[in-house]
């Protein structure tokens, strides 16, 4: 019987230590990731469609190829006001994001292939997985801060050149 106890205490003993160790090395993977920071890769203008006068003037970081256009923005605390992320495509097709493992609430701009807005998501909530399509195809895809496109009274028609 004393051998019983004693292999139940020791049982219990390495079960309780893998507990712990387990628990240790899930804070060290924490504590090592970095924080993924904005790359200027170029810039952006938002130009008035009937004036052709510039609305604002972005500093853009370019997704461009599967990896980037799957991650996007996801994993970023904050965008400055003046910045943005430009998806570009290779061609004009129906697209949809949504906001998965994104930190930062955006407005999500779908642009044609002539440079034209032509759909807009507003406000799009962090971590929400639900669909966010365009009204129509786009090759492009403007993702700028939440409420930005209201402000800068941006409007289907309006052009951006980079």
């Amino acid at each position: 019987m004393p051998f019983f106890k004693l292999s139940r205490f020791f049982f219990l003993f390495i079960i309780s230590l893998c507990l712990i160790n387990c628990k240790d090395s899930s804070n060290k993977a924490v504590s090592k990731s970095s924080t993924i920071t904005f790359k200027k890769e170029g810039t952006l203008q938002l130009k008035k469609a009937n004036t052709d006068s510039i609305i604002k003037t972005l500093d853009i970081e370019i997704a461009d190829d599967e990896y980037e256009t799957q991650t996007g923005l996801m994993y970023r605390d904050s965008m400055e006001k003046l910045q943005g992320m430009l998806f570009i495509f290779s061609n004009e097709a129906p697209r949809s994001f949504y906001m998965k493992n994104t930190r930062i609430p955006l407005d999500i701009i779908y642009i044609s292939s002539d440079s034209t807005i032509v759909s807009f998501q507003k406000n799009a909530k962090p971590f929400d997985e639900s669909s966010l399509p365009s009204d129509v195809d786009a090759q492009f895809v403007l993702e700028i801060n939440a409420g930005l496109s209201d402000t800068w009274f941006l409007e289907i028609g309006d052009k951006i050149e980079f």
